[in-house]
């Protein structure tokens, strides 16, 4: 048995169990972490999954009165006599070692992530397939965390279709543009997307203060000439100008933009945000791109001195993303679906011909990361117990 139970024994004046497993390794555990995950009815609610133990009842210096262990759990008694069983597998799963910690924050939050430029190769599956296999849901969500994007073919051409996804992964992201929505020329336009000019490469809705983040566009009518899309694949680029000029990217991950959006649709709005265009982890590492020239707002909140080089800055950044070795171009065609990373692409659109009838209709809808990456945490382990 790989997490057989060797040896449990308390060291540090009993503030500290330490673990030697059958594999030849070894793990150790404060006596405050173990008490506070006690897993008895009275400290868990199981069916909930969560602690019922309060902060307010625990000794931050609480000591292990006694250890006694088998090959498969750990039996503690607490001072106070109060009882705590843990199972070998569980303790092993939160070792607090460094090679563990690392394994289990790749295994919850799935950070492998594959740059791309002009030869990206799209990965394409079936949209009936995503909606009625969880084998074909499983890849196509995770194909999306790693590369960024998926195209699901197959689907009809009519509205509706991006409703069936949202329900496959949970539910979709309202926003004021509503649950849902048509990307097509329209008179008086509240957004730069229902004209028939070109996108230049943006993120959608950085006038939040948390952007939505997944998109999803399922064409339903596509223009014979024009139209076309375009993206690119903001990390990469975040990458080449780190490497090609740090002080540019330097001012974009630390100059606070102001973003406004402005109308009315599924009701009326007045939003303001302030974001860094390049928005980075505590270690430094790019977690999402906000940039949308269209809603990039006059007001700037910055000295007059740092204009000129923000300016600069972003420039050098948009020249980056337009290089024909950054940027991969495809058309959509009817019943095609892309399903897109909207924090970490840049998507934009070649302009089309307008006519006296509509010539091209895309719907639209988002979906927040947090409700994909459950559902793809659900498919996995699903998939994993069937095996």
């Amino acid at each position: 048995m790989h997490c057989a139970i060797q040896k449990a024994e308390v060291l540090d004046g009993a503030h500290l169990m330490q673990i030697l497993w059958h594999d030849g390794t070894e793990s150790f555990y404060p006596a405050v972490w173990l008490r506070d995950n006690c897993q008895c009815p009275h400290c868990y609610l199981d069916s909930a999954k969560a602690r019922k133990f309060l902060v307010e009842s625990l000794d931050v210096n609480i000591g292990i009165k006694d250890v006694s262990f088998d090959r498969k759990r750990v039996l503690i008694t607490w001072p106070n006599e109060h009882y705590s069983e843990f199972e070998a597998d569980w303790l092993k799963k939160r070792c607090f070692s460094q090679h563990a910690r690392e394994k289990l924050q790749r295994e919850l939050f799935f950070p492998e992530c594959q740059y791309w430029g002009s030869e990206l190769q799209l990965p394409t599956l079936n949209f009936e397939d995503v909606l009625r296999s969880d084998e074909h849901a499983y890849k196509w969500l995770s194909s999306l965390k790693k590369v960024g994007i998926v195209r699901l073919t197959g689907a009809s051409s009519k509205q509706g279709e991006i409703l069936k996804l949202g329900k496959r992964i949970g539910f979709l992201y309202l926003t004021f543009y509503g649950h849902t929505w048509q990307v097509q020329d329209k008179i008086d336009a509240n957004n730069v997307a229902y004209t028939t000019g070109k996108l230049s490469f943006h993120t959608d809705y950085p006038a939040l203060h948390h952007p939505p983040g997944v998109q999803l566009l399922h064409c339903i009518k596509q223009t014979v000439t024009g139209g076309d899309s375009e993206i690119v694949d903001g990390f990469n680029v975040c990458q080449k100008l780190k490497e090609k000029n740090f002080r540019a990217y330097q001012i974009l991950s630390s100059t606070f933009v102001d973003f406004t959006d402005i109308g009315v649709d599924y009701c009326d709005f007045s939003v303001q945000s302030k974001h860094k265009i390049i928005e980075l982890d505590d270690k430094g590492q790019v977690v999402r791109i906000n940039f949308n020239n269209a809603t990039r707002d006059t007001i700037f909140d910055v000295p007059v001195e740092k204009v000129q080089p923000f300016y600069t800055a972003l420039k050098e950044f948009v020249d980056l993303m337009n290089c024909k070795e950054s940027k991969f171009t495809f058309k959509m065609n009817p019943g095609d679906v892309i399903t897109f990373d909207n924090w970490r692409l840049l998507h934009g659109r070649n302009s089309y011909e307008a006519g006296t009838e509509i010539s091209r209709h895309l719907e639209g809808a988002y979906a927040d990361w947090d409700v994909v990456m459950s559902r793809l945490r659900i498919l996995k382990k699903s998939i994993q117990d069937r095996d």
